[in-house]
């Protein structure tokens, strides 16, 4: 018996439609991260309700805060940090990497744990820089998870020299909780570039918004200044990477979509994606109801610099997979280190369904051909299973396995495809 997966939908001509996608995890994690350690209670609305922000949810209320729900509005009220404590980091990176550094401020030991592929995913950077700036730590030695913070109620802080060009996560965390530490955090990265700038730059702003004092003028160095954080209530912007494959369903079909409350400005990375869908050739408005993607029958080719959007890239790849010719990708090569090897899973399935995908050093060279069904796998990777829906819309029989993934930041999203393909 062949191994079966969700029947993704198939469509025989344009796909249109409007989308409303829940709010962005990289903020709700940051929101969360700041109340639970600001100066008094504060009031989330338009919070994600999925497997990672349950995550951190869970994480931030075994260390003693507050969290309660009323409606659509999540209350996190900070509380006497302290352990012993378990926190299960599911696959979630804004887990793994953003708590460690507030476990540091609490009296006790905190263990850290995960699913089986965290315990792959490098955590030494922030280890290692967390040592550095006073925290004791015990991983073994192996620089990943299980691990345990043992904390005393407060960091000294100071300054601290990490490469954080294997994921830029690895200066948010200690930008988020540094204003606490004693000394104020002075984060120098000596490396090659860190990836996804507008990850760095959402948590400098929310940081600043809550009155925290952040210095960035000098490149690869963020000086946050000691400090209280400043208790705010927040709405949550829609995840606009999540996003990315319902508009990408119109640019691959000669479409139209239209995903609403498309904020005018924004540092998620995908807010990049316009500019990209442009480039394969179509067309993007943005009225008060949204942003409107309009395919024109053709997409073309092109070569991508998606280093600050690395996330994007699976569905991105999944577009280029149509195009009149060959696409490059480039300057991902940190997403081999995501939730899955990303480069070689998008090399692997799409090849196993008769493309033809070759690995970069830093990205991906992909050269369309016809593909054929198969069962598509995920490797419980949310964005991988977004690029196999895509490809599903213009291949027969496809499966994709394990859809159940996308919980981690769309629980939705079988629904809302199967909605918009009709």
């Amino acid at each position: 018996m062949s191994e079966q997966g969700w029947p993704a939908p198939r469509v025989d001509g344009a796909v249109t439609g409007t989308v409303t996608v829940p709010g962005s995890k990289s903020i709700s994690n940051r929101a969360l991260i700041l109340a639970a350690i600001a100066d008094g209670p504060s009031h989330l609305t338009g919070l994600l309700a999925a497997r990672d922000t349950s995550l951190m949810r869970s994480a931030l209320v075994s260390l003693g805060v507050g969290i309660s729900e009323s409606g659509t509005t999540v209350t996190v009220t900070p509380g006497s940090l302290k352990g012993p404590a378990n926190v299960d980091c599911g696959l979630a990176g804004t887990v793994m990497r953003f708590v460690p550094p507030v476990a540091a401020l609490a009296d006790g030991v905190v263990a850290f744990d995960g699913d089986p592929y965290a315990r792959e995913r490098p955590m030494g950077v922030i280890l290692d820089a967390l040592r550095t700036l006073g925290v004791q730590i015990d991983d073994g030695g192996t620089g990943r998870m299980p691990y345990t913070v043992s904390g005393t109620g407060s960091v000294r802080g100071g300054k601290v020299t990490l490469d954080a060009s294997g994921s830029s996560q690895f200066v948010s965390a200690l930008l988020l909780a540094g204003a606490r530490y004693d000394e104020g955090v002075d984060i120098r990265h000596d490396g090659k570039p860190v990836p996804s700038q507008p990850h760095l730059d959402m948590s400098v702003a929310m940081l600043r918004e809550r009155g925290v004092t952040v210095d960035d003028t000098e490149p690869n160095r963020w000086v946050v200044a000691p400090g209280p954080i400043r208790a705010l209530d927040t709405a949550i912007e829609p995840d606009l990477s999540n996003a990315a494959p319902f508009l990408a369903a119109a640019v691959v079909t000669g479409g139209e979509v239209t995903v609403t409350g498309w904020p005018a400005e924004t540092t998620q990375p995908g807010g990049q994606l316009p500019e990209l869908f442009t480039r394969f050739g179509a067309e993007v408005t943005r009225t008060e109801d949204g942003l409107t993607v309009r395919g024109t029958g053709r997409v073309q080719g092109c070569d991508l610099d998606l280093s600050e959007v690395g996330e994007l890239s699976p569905v991105i790849a999944a577009v280029a997979a149509f195009a009149d010719g060959p696409s490059y990708l480039r300057g991902i090569a940190h997403l081999r280190n995501h939730e899955t090897d990303r480069l070689a899973a998008l090399e692997t399935e799409f090849n196993a369904l008769g493309g033809d995908v070759t690995q970069l050093e830093d990205g991906l060279a992909i050269r369309p051909k016809p593909l054929r069904g198969g069962l598509f796998h995920t490797y419980d990777d949310h964005r991988m299973a977004h690029a196999a829906a895509v490809v599903g819309l213009l291949v027969d029989d496809l499966q994709i396995e394990n859809i159940g993934t996308t919980a981690k930041t769309l629980p939705e999203f079988p629904q809302l495809w199967s909605g918009l393909a009709g």
